[in-house]
């Protein structure tokens, strides 16, 4: 009976949520919209020039396009840099064009600004290396030495200054404090990250790197990216929290996949922690299904679908849940294998495109859409 209630209840609290929709411009007459690229420029630099959207320079082509990068350019790969470098140089050229580069704001992005460096590939490092690298590397040793010291030997008090001083050279390559005084939050990439939106609307669709969940989208998207704004804002007082939150559009994956759920015990007597799975179930807030919360969430904005990256599909792009749900994360970097691919909105008509192993590009109209 209570587990009813809390269905109702939440249910009951669903109804009741605000709404956003509201009219909005006219979507652009062609959109591209690229997944995940984890620092792999090549394969970047094919999917830009298959599209349309370079030259054989490099420089834009795409006239009135607009391009949707989804984040997440960064980490797993060498070449982070460079691919922010060149999208920078793209959202100048789009914008005499007509045209319009968005990169919106991914985990990785995040994890880079707040010091997560768990899946930085070396050459990301090597990137910011520069002549001054290994004499500004020597400085901060030298004043930090005694910290740095007395830091090791929590770990191993054995030691001595030498070993520690190899031990943290090989942990601090060349460009590495390069690196982090351009991320860290009020550096010039860690400036460049807090401008980029976390969910944007372009027409009827709905983007969003990792998903959006019903809790976070109770809000108006300016509202949401405002607060991604905040977190990522150079007073060191700042709570990041929402950074890492896992119902927040940066990492959420509710979109596109549920933990199984375990149906408690009818009868307390069934087993021995029946009890305990009763209790357990008295406290639970159920929440929508993957079907019904992007319903609701799509309801919210007056939105018709929402295309997501963060969970990679390495068979290729998928079309979910009717066509509501665009999963374009197809593992491009050299370091998933996945295919090359991209998504082109026009209209009507929505197109998913991806590279074959012959290196030939195949297209594949989803049955599907909406205007």
């Amino acid at each position: 009976m209570h587990r009813l209630l809390l269905w109702m209840a939440t249910l009951t609290a669903l109804l009741a949520a605000p709404a956003f929709a509201q009219a909005h411009e006219e979507p652009p007459a062609r959109i591209v919209a690229v997944g995940d690229l984890h620092g792999d420029f090549s394969a970047w630099e094919a999917i830009a020039r298959e599209a349309g959207l370079i030259d054989a320079g490099g420089s834009w082509a795409g006239g009135e396009t607009t391009l949707v990068q989804m984040g997440d350019i960064t980490d797993r790969g060498p070449d982070s840099l460079k691919i922010i470098r060149h999208l920078q140089a793209l959202q100048e050229e789009a914008a005499g064009a007509g045209g319009k580069v968005i990169v919106l704001l991914g985990n990785h992005e995040a994890m880079n600004a707040i010091g997560d460096l768990r899946y930085v590939h070396p050459g990301e490092f090597e990137a910011f290396e520069n002549r001054r690298s290994e004499s500004r590397r020597e400085a901060v040793w030298k004043a930090n030495k005694e910290k740095l010291i007395a830091f090791y030997r929590q770990a191993d008090a054995e030691l001595t200054d030498k070993e520690i001083k190899t031990k943290w050279i090989a942990e601090t390559p060349l460009g590495m404090l390069e690196h982090r005084r351009a991320w860290i939050p009020g550096g010039e990439l860690g400036v460049w990250a807090a401008g980029l939106p976390a969910v944007i609307q372009l027409g009827k669709t709905l983007f969003a790197h990792g998903g959006l969940s019903e809790e976070f989208t109770r809000e108006p998207i300016e509202a949401i990216n405002g607060r991604f704004v905040y977190a990522l804002g150079a007073d060191p007082l700042t709570d990041r929290t929402i950074l890492e939150d896992p119902l927040g559009p940066l990492w959420y994956r509710g979109n596109v996949m549920r933990e199984p759920v375990v149906a408690p015990a009818t009868n307390p007597g069934e087993n021995e922690e029946a009890g305990q799975a009763e209790a357990a179930d008295e406290v639970a807030v159920p929440r929508p299904g993957r079907s019904e919360e992007l319903d609701l969430v799509l309801s919210r904005y007056g939105a018709r679908r929402l295309v997501v990256a963060h969970t990679p599909s390495i068979e290729g792009i998928v079309d979910d849940l009717d066509g509501k749900l665009l999963r374009i994360d197809t593992g491009i970097s050299a370091h998933y294998g996945g295919p090359a691919s991209y998504l082109v909105i026009e209209g009507e008509e929505v197109r998913a495109f991806r590279r074959e192993a012959d290196g030939s590009w195949s297209a594949q109209l989803f049955a599907k859409s909406f205007p």
